[in-house]
């Protein structure tokens, strides 16, 4: 829950956040036709909001979305971080 409102403050409040905002911030090591077949292969699990169906309308992402997935992949590197080093379901500190 923290990540959402973390969200919320970073995208002044707004619940849909532009395509090209989002890659800036976190998929900086990708311009925008390679985060966009990451995302239609299914490589990158996050749904890409447009306005209508139009090919020319703007691509969003839900802020909530968002959030989820930053927590997914959170936990998927901490799963990770405990099976090489041995540790049992521990949570990180932060």
């Amino acid at each position: 829950m923290k990540t959402l409102f973390l969200l919320m403050a970073q995208f002044d409040g707004r619940v849909l956040i532009p395509f090209e905002e989002v890659r800036a911030a976190f998929f900086p090591h990708l311009d925008a036709d390679n985060l966009t077949r990451k995302l239609n292969r299914g490589e990158i699990t996050l749904p890409v909001v447009r306005a209508d169906r139009s090919t020319k309308t703007a691509r969003s992402f839900y802020v909530h979305d968002l959030a989820e997935w930053i927590d997914t992949q959170r936990a998927i590197a901490v799963k990770e971080r405990n099976q090489l080093c041995s540790l049992k379901d521990q949570e990180a500190s932060d």
